[in-house]
């Protein structure tokens, strides 16, 4: 089933001449880990936008064409409808988090939507648990590092339980550790729970790593489709657009191994090709017992 469906979508904000989104077609099915990158200025924002229906209900400007979420025209439906479908998550946690402690921040939307006190305690639970910050409930949130900020606004998102996560470069103010501590709850979510993700994010190490399927955009358009193999195995065209190759890939494709969907995204399937790309010309990948890297 197609959760998303856009066709022939243009949006040009309001005192600007040049569209952000320029005739853009795509779809993505239930239960996809789906990855959006591309330089900055290439339309990502204005894209999230337009599926949690911040466009056109927020923010105006010329827009056409067509954006379905499980069959409904966004700019037919409300915020309110929407909200309950499809979670948001923005780059800024600072921004995001609003409220003194921990499970306040999580109550609060749920009290905006209606939810019974007994509803909102099961999902308060549930959510903080799914984040793992089950702990954390009475914390303040001036105490939370980045990371568990990052978490922390997932885990209001995901409380009304949506169909649909999706998040604009969650990650863009988080050192490498809290990085992948996102990453690996949104895989736990889309893995256990059958969540939709669709997440903007320029790092591609870990989005190549996670997704299913990728989109690059420039200047508003799709200009590369496919898994993340097929996509990064693009070099030439993904250094024209200024979308960085993950050095593991990069390596491989110099190596000439790794080629179609075995392409290495990771270092462990990277290191198990190099051992192997050395093994049948002789030489050893150990040196004085230990493993070059």
């Amino acid at each position: 089933m197609g959760v998303l469906e856009i066709k022939d979508l243009y949006f040009t904000y309001g005192g600007s001449d040049t569209p952000a989104l320029n005739g853009l077609s795509l779809r993505v099915d239930e239960g996809e880990f789906f990855g959006i990158t591309g330089p900055t200025g290439a339309g990502k924002t204005t894209l999230a936008c337009c599926i949690n229906g911040l466009i056109p209900h927020f923010y105006r400007g010329r827009l056409q064409g067509r954006v379905l979420v499980f069959g409904e025209p966004v700019g037919e439906s409300t915020p309110a409808r929407l909200a309950r479908s499809v979670g948001s998550v923005f780059q800024d946690a600072e921004s995001q988090v609003i409220c003194a402690d921990v499970e306040q921040e999580v109550a609060f939307g749920l009290e905006n939507m209606g939810f019974s006190p007994r509803e909102m305690e099961e999902r308060i639970q549930t959510a903080l648990e799914l984040v793992g910050l089950s702990g954390f409930r009475q914390r303040p949130t001036a105490w939370l590092s980045g990371g568990e900020k990052q978490r922390l606004a997932i885990a209001a998102a995901l409380a009304p339980l949506p169909r649909v996560l999706v998040l604009d470069e969650p990650t863009s103010e988080l050192d490498p550790l809290g990085t992948r501590e996102i990453f690996q709850v949104l895989r736990r979510l889309n893995r256990e729970m059958g969540m939709t993700i669709i997440i903007m994010e320029q790092k591609t190490d870990y989005l190549a790593a996670f997704a299913d399927r990728m989109l690059v955009l420039e200047a508003g358009r799709a200009v590369l489709e496919g898994s993340p193999a097929a996509v990064m195995r693009q070099q030439a065209d993904l250094d024209r657009v200024g979308v960085r190759v993950p050095d593991v890939a990069r390596l491989a494709l110099m190596l000439g191994i790794g080629r179609d969907e075995n392409l290495p995204l990771t270092v462990d399937h990277g290191r198990s090709l190099v051992e192997k790309w050395l093994q049948k010309r002789g030489q050893s990948p150990f040196h004085t017992g230990k493993l070059i890297s």
